[in-house]
């Protein structure tokens, strides 16, 4: 059995209590953060924890903080023996490098407040500076996902560079997409079986074969009466931006 350490009280923290919680292979020995009623998530109230210097021993510490505090929380377990692992995409393994035992346990997903998801098949990217410890963190994460990998930071960073462009980018088009709807008075709902469509076809396709519409098709017939219908500055620059990309990714002429 595994024993973990989670510090942290946001998104990723509690999808990660969660998580260890169903495993009969991982004790949950402490969960620890600054203000004790963001700790409600944790149901067995023993485990909560607000103090940093109190720590108690275990064979992983999981920092699921946000990257600008992870150097400082970090230097707050310094002298612990345990692997002491941070979740962040972004953030390379140097940042916590004055740890015994530095590591990364980063689940290649978003999670968002109020919302506690399944990790079975989410990837895990992990780090570490030697084999006993990378083992002990993919035990770990055997036990949460079918999906355990090591993953190395520049790697792991490049991987985070395109998750914002799937994942954030996107979301920030369905926004786009639902203003416009919203300004002719469109259930915006209507267009969600079509964004399941596109995200299915990538099961099957490449993204680059997956992609439709009139910039592709060279349409400028089209792609000029969209922009008669699309009043918002700042969306007329994307829309332009965006067919432009397409077309010179698809080789169109106009």
């Amino acid at each position: 059995m595994i024993s973990v350490v989670i510090v942290g009280t946001g998104n990723v923290a509690q999808n990660l209590y969660h998580a260890f919680k169903k495993s009969s292979e991982i004790n949950i020995k402490q969960v620890i953060g600054r203000n004790r009623e963001h700790l409600a998530f944790v149901q067995n109230k023993a485990l909560i924890s607000t103090d940093f210097s109190n720590n108690i021993t275990a064979d992983v510490y999981i920092l699921a903080v946000s990257d600008d505090a992870i150097s400082a929380v970090a230097q707050k377990f310094k002298g612990i023996d345990g692997v002491l692992a941070h979740t962040s995409g972004a953030t390379s393994l140097d940042a916590i490098k004055f740890a015994q035992r530095p590591g990364i346990f980063y689940p290649l997903q978003t999670f968002t407040i109020g919302k506690i998801i399944s990790l079975d098949t989410i990837p895990l990217c992990l780090e570490a500076t030697n084999s006993k410890d990378l083992n002990i963190l993919k035990t770990l994460g055997n036990q949460l996902s079918k999906s355990v990998l090591e993953v190395n930071s520049e790697q792991r960073k490049t991987l985070h560079v395109a998750a914002v462009f799937v994942n954030n980018f996107t979301n920030y088009m369905y926004t786009m997409g639902s203003e416009i709807c919203a300004a002719h008075n469109i259930d915006f709902s209507l267009l969600k079986p079509l964004i399941k469509e596109t995200a299915s076809k990538l099961d099957t396709l490449t993204p680059i074969q997956a992609q439709t519409g009139p910039a592709k098709r060279g349409d400028q017939k089209t792609l000029h009466n969209h922009l008669q219908i699309i009043k918002d500055k700042h969306q007329r620059e994307l829309y332009t931006l965006l067919s432009n990309a397409i077309k010179e990714k698809h080789g169109k002429e106009l």
